[in-house]
């Protein structure tokens, strides 16, 4: 059997789940014999490939640019993971929906405390086009897994990779994991 080929994908949040997955350590030299990354943001490359075996989504979907990129990995992906609690329930970057608009941030960001000229940026391919109300991934697309945490530890990740590097279908059993 060939590698696994693993994406992982930033939204809106911190990238803390990055550098938590970046805290496997030497597992990620294991990881790194049985599988193959295809997508990452520490990885070149602009398009989403086709036949990716596992995706880990971290953020929530907060723009329209997202929005797209959510539905072609869950078009091309086997297993989208939501991976933190930003693509699990929206967290930090949905604390803006009670405003009910988009507008309400971009002027605030760009126009009152913008300096001499403030604009909101509005030419294709500089600022995304904000969606009014953040979401989780889910409410967007089926997801097939879900890793908790804000950023979910080191351990929670290995867990659910080496169960999925089994071929067995990946759980959290909130036992036996140890942290720290």
């Amino acid at each position: 059997m060939g590698l696994l080929k693993l994406a992982s994908i930033w939204f809106g949040g911190c990238s803390g789940c990055h550098m938590s997955f970046l805290d496997l350590d030497e597992f990620l030299i294991t990881l790194a014999e049985k599988a193959e990354v295809v997508f990452s943001p520490v990885v070149d490359r602009k398009d989403y490939p086709q036949g990716v075996d596992v995706c880990l989504i971290e953020g929530a979907i907060c723009n329209e640019e997202n929005l797209h990129l959510a539905k072609i990995i869950r078009e091309r992906t086997k297993v989208v993971v939501s991976f933190g609690d930003c693509a699990v329930t929206g967290n930090v970057p949905a604390m803006r929906n009670p405003l009910r608009t988009a507008s309400v941030v971009l002027d605030r960001s760009y126009l009152e405390n913008g300096d001499l000229n403030a604009v909101i940026p509005s030419e294709p391919g500089i600022l995304p086009q904000l969606i009014d109300q953040v979401t989780p991934v889910h409410a967007v697309i089926p997801v097939d897994f879900y890793i908790p945490g804000c950023p979910p530890p080191a351990p929670r990740i290995r867990e659910v990779l080496e169960q999925i590097l089994a071929h067995e279908p990946a759980h959290l059993s909130g036992r036996g994991i140890k942290f720290g």
